[in-house]
């Protein structure tokens, strides 16, 4: 190697390199003893093969013969067999098929395949069970609309229809007439109705670390229900919590029996991400009917029946109740 002229030693070791990448067909000039050569290497065979080409490097038109002896100083090189290449190959197709589901640019592959996997084993049992048409009492199906087609595409249609009356029992009151007929003579029908909201207009939530979550009763509240309550008015508490969180509350609230029906969250309308109350939906006569809550969104279906009052934050010295039961009481005499 040290016969080589130093302008070229750059050359035949780009040549060396690109070997071993297996660069083919690919021409460099060298200088080795003096003179001129022009190094091919080709896929036919594994060492360079020097042909008649000129060196474009030093203008010269001489050649050598390249001998085993000439290859093994200027370019040393082993020739790899026939089964390193096709092993060399297998490892290389290996990793190329490895790396298709590695690094990021195939992260959305798997992203899509997970989701798919997820939505069938969610989607899957649901179609299967919502999805099955219904049987009479001797276990023999009932045909309904969506027996004639096919048996998956009949499972989808009835699975979707299930799926739109759930949506529809979460957005709309669970029944149209949400408090009974109005009873008639001889029993006694106060002549007008009251509904209010429970949380911040009658109790407030309360958390501490200590006790945890607590409700605590409104000043005065005793007073109000019985000031307000038959024979003056009907008296509905209409709320949007759940009947398992304000059942048990309503029922320490009025032990004496003060309040005659209860409104939860399945009597709501849901509209724009709220639960409102819907009071087309009560049975009664809207121009007889009173609405006390603090939350405007609560009766934007019918905002002229509302009484909007401030909302309490569990102040103990408040007596908004004592003024309202007096406000109530005069309204009903005129």
């Amino acid at each position: 190697m040290s016969a080589l002229r130093r302008t070229h030693t750059c050359i035949l070791k780009t040549f060396i390199r690109l070997q071993s990448h297996k660069t083919y067909s690919r021409t460099f000039c060298a200088k080795f003893d003096g003179e001129n050569v022009v190094l091919k290497w080709t896929k036919r065979n594994s060492y360079p093969a020097i042909t008649n080409i000129p060196c474009v490097c030093c203008y010269s038109k001489q050649t050598s013969s390249v001998t085993d002896e000439f290859l093994g100083k200027a370019a040393p090189f082993d020739a790899p067999t026939d089964a390193e290449e096709t092993n060399k190959k297998k490892e290389d197709d290996k990793k190329e098929k490895e790396s298709k589901w590695k690094g990021q640019k195939n992260a959305w592959k798997i992203g899509l395949i997970s989701l798919g996997a997820t939505a069938l084993l969610i989607g899957g049992p649901f179609v299967y069970l919502r999805g099955a048409p219904l049987v009479d009492p001797g276990g023999k199906e009932i045909e309904d609309e969506f027996s004639q087609l096919p048996l998956a595409i009949a499972y989808l249609k009835r699975s979707w229809l299930e799926l739109n009356k759930e949506k529809q029992a979460i957005i709309e009151p669970s029944r149209e007439k949400l408090l009974p007929d109005p009873v008639e003579y001889p029993y006694y029908q106060p002549p007008y109705t009251v509904v209010m909201e429970m949380n911040d207009v009658l109790v407030h939530p309360d958390w501490t670390y200590n006790t945890g979550w607590r409700f605590k009763k409104r000043p005065h509240i005793e007073y109000f229900l019985q000031s307000i309550a038959a024979p003056l008015y009907e008296v509905v508490v209409y709320t949007q919590d759940s009947g398992a969180n304000a059942d048990p509350i309503l029922f320490n609230l009025d032990q004496k029996g003060y309040i005659n029906y209860r409104l939860y969250r399945d009597a709501t309308r849901y509209t724009n991400g709220h639960h409102v109350k819907d009071l087309s939906c009560l049975n009664r006569d809207l121009s007889k009917v009173i609405f006390i809550d603090w939350n405007e969104k609560s009766f934007s279906l019918q905002p002229r029946n509302a009484l909007k009052v401030n909302r309490w934050t569990g102040d103990d010295d408040d007596r908004s109740l004592i003024d309202l039961a007096n406000f109530l009481q005069g309204l009903y005499v005129i």
